[in-house]
């Protein structure tokens, strides 16, 4: 590996991750209290059978955008840590208003099990896409294969962050998405 690359790591899927995300969102509901409408697990290993790097993604949703700071502070105050970004990625098609790519994202406290949590406002635009996108891999088992494979060798790529292998993930993801829309309406799929 070359000096200051990043290492991304594609694991084998784990069957523990279920039980390891309700562990943690327990963590985070106590936190949080209130303050969270729902506590989901998200992302590649909400998704069984699916590759994925060791990191449970976590999506904590608010009421309103000035609850995401409320959240955040919350779990600063527990010794999770703030990172950036403060927003997702716009996707074609959908609303184009900042408002609907805010978010928060923090991270375990150290020494813990490794952890992105994603604070979102209920009904706006990514706090869908992330809920979404799990259900319909779940559904899907053939597009989830495909998607981890795409992970594990955008991996093997010469990367230099974990963020240029986001951007990279990102239109991927939304080349999934789109046919999620026309799946969530034909079978009436809701948050």
């Amino acid at each position: 590996m070359i000096e200051g690359m990043s290492a991304i790591v594609i694991v084998p899927p784990d069957p523990s991750w279920a039980a390891q995300f309700e562990k943690t969102a327990q963590v985070v509901q106590g936190i949080l209290g209130d303050t969270a409408l729902r506590v989901d697990h998200i992302g590649s290993t909400s998704v069984p059978g699916l590759a994925a790097k060791d990191i449970l993604d976590i999506q904590a949703t608010v009421v309103s955008e000035p609850e995401l700071d409320d959240a955040a502070q919350l779990l600063v105050g527990a010794d999770w840590e703030l990172r950036p970004p403060r927003r997702d990625h716009p996707v074609s098609g959908l609303p184009k208003e900042e408002a609907h790519w805010a978010k928060r994202l923090v991270v375990e406290p150290m020494y813990r099990r490794r952890v992105n949590l994603h604070i979102r406002v209920a009904g706006r635009a990514n706090q869908r896409y992330a809920l979404l996108f799990r259900d319909y891999l779940r559904a899907h088992p053939d597009t989830a294969a495909a998607y981890g494979e795409f992970k594990r060798r955008a991996a093997r790529l010469p990367l230099e962050s974990t963020g240029e292998y986001a951007d990279l993930k990102d239109p991927v993801c939304d080349l999934v998405y789109l046919p999620a829309e026309e799946w969530a309406e034909r079978t009436g799929w809701s948050v």
